[in-house]
């Protein structure tokens, strides 16, 4: 007895699976983080004290982030950065900034040399830098140094991912780094 000639539907079936597709849709494919960012919003924070000078605040704009850094005189040991409110160092005073959120960067080490006198001091504490025209930064201000640690308020559009990290130089200087995405 002759069998039944196979339908056109289980023929395609047939070659689809032989040649090695799949019956089943694939799963969708996760979403890839921002600019390969996988930083978070929690605190970042490493180290102990030091001697360390703060000498200067510069800020940048790159593709995917905005960039503070912080230049100091000999190498940094220690940082602390998280999404809270800034107080000024000595008297407590609440910085006030632009954004709806603000970074708050304690530097573990002082803006001020053994004598006392200042490494660091921007013209104007509210706006220790410009950062008009920026994609995350709203607000630099400064916020003192007391007792060997300095502070800095980060005012940001959002509560969004950064990272703080060290890198050494140029020669026995070293630099802090916080990076905030322009997006999740």
């Amino acid at each position: 007895m002759k069998k039944p000639l196979a339908t056109l539907g289980t023929f395609v079936l047939a070659v689809g699976l032989a040649t090695g597709m799949s019956a089943a849709a694939p799963p969708p494919a996760a979403a890839a983080p921002y600019c390969g960012i996988t930083w978070g919003s929690t605190t970042d924070a490493a180290g102990t004290h030091s001697g360390a000078q703060i000498t200067a605040v510069r800020t940048g704009r790159h593709t995917c982030y905005d960039r503070m850094v912080i230049d100091l005189r000999y190498k940094v040991k220690g940082y602390d950065v998280r999404y809270a409110s800034v107080h000024r160092e000595g008297s407590g005073q609440y910085v006030p900034l632009a954004g709806a959120a603000d970074l708050r960067i304690i530097v573990k080490s002082p803006a001020y040399n053994t004598s006392g006198q200042p490494t660091y001091a921007p013209a104007s504490w509210t706006n220790a830098k410009n950062v008009s025209g920026y994609s995350t930064f709203r607000q630099v201000a400064y916020a003192g140094s007391f007792e060997g640690q300095t502070t800095f308020g980060l005012g940001v559009r959002a509560r969004l991912p950064f990272r703080a990290f060290i890198l050494d130089g140029p020669g026995t200087g070293s630099r802090l780094i916080v990076d905030v995405a322009h997006r999740w």
